[in-house]
């Protein structure tokens, strides 16, 4: 082959004219192809620890509950493949034939390839560059480019036969010509059959398309649960839960988007005893999965939220289900993931209970500054309104009336390694009863998604104000070892005699991320659950310890399995009451 190829490109200067051409832009391509799979290979997805709500590490986007993936899918390729295909020969300039190889300003003669491209030129006239004087021979050649070229090349060749008087073509070129052709027609089948199949694939989601604008993510999970321990393990069963959610995100203008999420479940949360067999009515050890479930697969739009840049500032417009995770940096990477099904098991690890305060329809903004010399860098202010019952329009109900909490919080970041919040929220709650830690539940709700009894009831019969304060900081020393934690203090005001009390919470998280294998975590996480002491009327004044163990095992870039322990002491703040174990197997997919 090698020989027969030399003999052709001796007796045809034109064939050996096409031949680098070709070559050159293959190499090319074989090059940038190869370049592009060692990136999607090499490709990192952590980024440098922030403060800021848009630019802090999260396992997941806001509420986008997808995982992480470091490499191309086979269906990421072909769709990167159709765009590529759809554009070439958009907004190309025209290709033009030149008359010397000096006209082209990218062209020296010390480039390797520059006498070929000199014989090309002026010697056979069968190179055709751009209008503003380019030849562009460092990047790698489109199908458009290529026909250009080759049809130029094949005039010459016709206008050669056409002129010649001596043996400038002969029997045997043309005969070495047809076994070249012969000898590669199998590549031009395999890259005729390629482009036929892209050209069926992009006529197929053109038919197919359900918006140009939206795109459907996923997440599903299963988990099998049991709890062990004196009463409580008596009282319940071994489970097996789901919870899927359905997220439509829809943008406008590409910097936007706008989340429709439907949700259905029929997660339950275990049943905490006393030491008499009596219900504690504790939300102690609820895992995130069980959050925003209706227990019986019942489909609902648990989220519809609206982010939107305005100039600098970033704008969070909640028309339901929102909460203040979804605007404000929590700090806690690895552990968060927005109530999903990839990060902590449960609620109390996954955050700090003060942005469990709350929640609904409202507003926020995140305002960046001293982004530049400062030592806080960079750094932002957030704030933030919802309100519980805003679609009520009875009294003492609404978007101003009703249950409501504002927050507050400083964001801070030294360098890219430490980022530290302050956080302040104030909250009103309305008589009729309620949890402080509701998550938006509103007025006479019984939703409770972390803490314990006392730190939780509120009077049922005057209205409260709530004012909170935490600080939320995470470190991460190296790629391999991020540590977090936070500490809370809550302030419960009455409007009635004895209504008052006081709550603290703390937590301490240390995660390993790509530990065994690129995309697992192992975490640990240890603290004390929202308590309070001393309250009129309720029993136990013992600490609540919460020490929770999870290793999250990817499957592969949309499976991972999830196996963990969560151990409850002095459940309802009672050292009488036996400790709870809960062992959890999750298993969540996600597209």
């Amino acid at each position: 082959m090698s020989h027969l190829l030399w003999k052709a490109l001796v007796l045809s200067p034109v064939v050996l004219g096409v031949t680098v051409l070709v070559s050159a832009r293959a190499i090319a391509i074989e090059v940038a192809g190869s370049s592009e799979d060692i990136k999607a290979k090499t490709a990192q997805t952590e980024a440098p620890i922030s403060s800021d709500a848009s630019t802090f590490i999260q396992t997941e986007p806001p509420k986008v509950n997808q995982l992480l993936v470091a490499q191309k899918t086979d269906d990421n390729k072909v769709l990167e493949e159709v765009n590529r295909y759809s554009s070439e020969g958009k907004n190309q300039n025209s290709l033009s034939q030149v008359t010397s190889v000096s006209q082209f300003s990218d062209v020296q003669p010390t480039d390797w390839a520059f006498q070929a491209l000199q014989s090309l030129v002026e010697r056979y006239g069968c190179i055709a560059g751009y209008p503003n004087s380019t030849y562009r021979g460092n990047r790698a050649l489109t199908r458009y480019e290529f026909a250009a070229g080759l049809n130029a090349c094949l005039d010459r060749v016709n206008e050669l036969i056409a002129t010649a008087t001596a043996d400038l073509v002969t029997k045997q070129d043309l005969a070495t010509l047809q076994r070249l052709q012969e000898e590669f027609s199998a590549e031009l089948a395999t890259l005729r059959g390629r482009v036929d199949a892209v050209e069926a694939r992009t006529a197929e989601l053109e038919a197919n398309q359900f918006s140009t604008t939206t795109k459907l993510v996923g997440e599903a999970i299963f988990a099998v649960s049991d709890i062990f321990g004196g009463n409580t393990g008596d009282a319940n069963n071994t489970v097996f839960q789901d919870r899927v959610r359905l997220d439509l995100q829809t943008s406008f203008t590409g910097k936007d988007l706008l989340h429709t999420r439907l949700a259905a479940g029929n997660a339950q949360a275990f049943s905490l005893r006393d030491n008499a067999n009596g219900v504690l009515n504790s939300a102690e050890g609820t895992q995130t999965l069980q959050i925003g479930s209706s227990g019986n697969n019942g489909v609902n739009i648990d989220w519809l939220a609206y982010y939107v840049p305005i100039g600098p500032v970033e704008a969070y417009f909640a028309a339901t289900g929102g909460i203040h995770s979804d605007y404000a940096a929590t700090n806690n990477p690895y552990f968060e993931d927005y109530d999903g099904g990839n990060g902590a098991l449960s609620t109390f690890a996954s955050e700090s209970p003060i942005y469990r305060i709350g929640g609904g329809a409202g507003a926020a903004l995140t305002i960046p500054f001293s982004s530049g010399g400062s030592f806080f860098k960079p750094s932002s202010l957030t704030v933030g309104y919802l309100a519980s019952n805003a679609n009520n329009p009875g009294g003492n109900q609404g978007l101003l009336e009703g249950n409501y909490a504002a927050l507050g919080q400083l964001n801070f970041s030294v360098g890219d390694r430490l980022a530290i919040a302050a956080t302040y929220v104030h909250g009103y709650h309305g008589a009729g009863g309620g949890n402080l830690f509701d998550l938006g539940g509103g007025l006479g709700s019984a939703n409770r998604v972390v803490g314990t009894n006392q730190a939780n009831t509120l009077s049922t019969l005057n209205a409260s104000s709530s004012n909170s304060y935490g600080i939320e900081a995470a470190f991460r020393p190296s790629d391999k070892l991020s540590i977090s934690g936070f500490i809370s203090y809550h302030d419960v005001t009455g409007f009635g005699a004895g209504d008052d009390y006081e709550a603290w919470s703390y937590g301490l998280g240390v995660a390993l991320p790509d530990f065994g294998k690129k995309g697992n975590v192992l975490g640990i996480f240890a603290g004390a659950e929202p308590y309070s002491f001393n309250r009129p009327g309720f029993a136990g004044n013992d600490i609540p310890y919460h020490f929770e163990g999870f290793y999250k095992y990817r499957v592969s870039d949309n499976i991972s399995i999830t196996p963990g322990v969560i151990w409850l002491t002095s459940p309802g703040q009672s050292s009488a009451n036996d400790d709870a174990i809960i062992g959890t197997l999750r298993t969540t997919f996600t597209f």
